[in-house]
């Protein structure tokens, strides 16, 4: 009875370890990877100006790059810049290619079942957009016209919570960029598209196009950065950042430069 009470013992022991060795190879440990790696990679759709785009001179830059770039010298980190799928941009995180997605990504129920976000730091308006030259004033006009849309993007939400205006359509064509679809729609090939309000008045202002943005939108949202499920501490270690700047004045600094005014959310 000794002896089998001694190897119960042992055994209890044994157990004891390898469960502990178990809890200790699953902590969390994104944000020192980042650290020791010296490098923070930032997945990007680079055609989505404000938020990201390349300029005359081939360079990636807009909104989400500048606070990206102040968060990593505050963290004392580089920044790489990766455009990815915006269609496959949850395959890209979960590869480990790169350790975010932070370009106008939007929160909603059916994301946050497979990333990690934060605090939303900005709002957004899904919305539509037309020729200028055109006669629609209303969801309603759009009966037998063609849509289009950007691949994976939040737009299709906003479509599928509008199943009237949906049916009514006569297609629905999806694009890897919005700014395909604009220039489809320029041309005649689309009556109307279906897309993010910040970049579609940004866009507008910028290259002087004749498009007009519909008053009635077709849904609201929040943008945030998504991270993999299990990186919370890389999410906390940014979002802490963030609140820093938004603390300090930097965040409604860097939004003034590129709207004019401070459009940001975080701490309301």
């Amino acid at each position: 009875m000794k002896r089998s009470f001694a190897y119960g013992l042992l055994l209890m022991a044994v157990m004891m370890l390898v469960f502990s060795g178990c809890i200790g190879s699953s902590k969390d440990n994104s944000w020192e990877k980042v650290k020791n790696k010296g490098e923070f990679v930032l997945g990007l759709d680079d055609s989505f100006p404000p938020m990201g785009f390349r300029d005359e001179n081939g360079q990636i830059v807009g909104f989400d790059v500048d606070l990206a770039r102040e968060v990593c010298s505050r963290l004392g980190v580089s920044l790489r810049l990766q455009p990815i799928n915006w269609d496959a941009k949850e395959q890209e995180l979960n590869t480990g290619n790169i350790d975010c997605i932070w370009n106008g990504l939007t929160i909603t129920p059916e994301r946050e079942k497979t990333l990690l976000f934060t605090k939303p730091y900005m709002n957004n308006r899904q919305v539509l957009v037309v020729r200028a030259d055109s006669s629609y004033t209303s969801p309603s006009d759009f009966a037998g016209k063609k849509l289009g849309i950007q691949a994976g993007s939040s737009a299709h939400d906003a479509l599928n919570s509008a199943p009237e205006f949906k049916a009514n359509l006569a297609a629905v064509i999806e694009f890897d960029e919005n700014m395909t679809a604009l220039m489809d729609l320029e041309l005649g090939g689309l009556d109307v598209v279906l897309m993010d309000e910040i970049v579609a008045r940004f866009y507008i202002q910028q290259k002087s196009k004749n498009y007009s943005v519909l008053d009635e939108a077709l849904a609201t949202e929040e943008y945030g950065i998504g991270f993999r499920k299990n990186d919370q501490e890389l999410r906390d270690k940014i979002q802490e950042t963030l609140e820093a700047m938004h603390n300090d004045g930097t965040l409604a600094e860097i939004s003034s430069r590129w709207f004019g005014r401070d459009i940001t959310v975080l701490g309301q």
